[in-house]
């Protein structure tokens, strides 16, 4: 059972150096100080390896393992970290002051996936022409849309003008509060964007 050190420093099986050590077995529990021959022997017999976890240590403390499962436990660990510290987003969907109820529950769709996701969606109606002078139809989308994502979403940031554009702002709620998440797909064939779904 002959391995090679990773790539940091921890040293394995015939790699370590030190004449004596102190070693743990499989289950944590100290077997005293043995020479490093009689350390390796006692791993070479568990069917394990000798891991040296604490090389400043006077002697060095080894303990019996499976180096190869502790290594991919570690980086499942560092894995999983990560991922919590996954980076918020902030996805847009664009609607029309006359987007059909089609459109609008397949846009409905992706906006809840987003949020389901942990993302940010700012949802904008955009305005065409003289459309901007029947803003209160734009205002009357973003209600419906506050309203039909009250279960699983809070409003951020209210309803503003900017350009030619109403929009407000949405946040997922948090796991503690919001109901059991629904996992929404987008619909086949619709060319939806990640960061943003359009109406044309």
């Amino acid at each position: 059972m002959i391995k090679r050190p990773n790539k940091v420093t921890t040293r394995i099986n015939q790699y370590i150096s030190a004449p004596e050590v102190r070693v743990l077995d499989d289950k944590g529990e100290q077997l005293g100080i043995l020479s490093n021959d009689e350390a390796l022997q006692v791993a070479i017999n568990a069917g394990l390896d000798l891991v040296e976890v604490s090389p400043n240590a006077e002697p060095p403390v080894c303990r019996v393992m499976d180096f190869g499962k502790f290594q991919y436990e570690l980086k499942k660990q560092k894995s999983d970290a990560k991922k919590k510290q996954k980076k918020t987003q902030v996805k847009m969907i664009k609607y029309r002051p006359g987007t059909e109820e089609a459109d609008y529950q397949i846009k409905f769709k992706n906006l809840v996936k987003f949020l389901d996701n942990g993302d940010k969606v700012k949802v904008v109606i955009w305005f065409r022409g003289r459309e901007v002078q029947h803003r209160e139809l734009g205002a009357q989308m973003l209600d419906r849309i506050e309203k039909d994502t009250e279960e699983f979403a809070v409003l951020e940031q209210r309803a503003k003008m900017e350009g030619r554009q109403l929009g407000m702002m949405l946040a997922p709620k948090s796991k503690k509060s919001k109901a059991p998440a629904r996992k929404i797909e987008p619909e086949k064939g619709e060319g939806v964007n990640d960061a943003e779904v359009e109406d044309k």
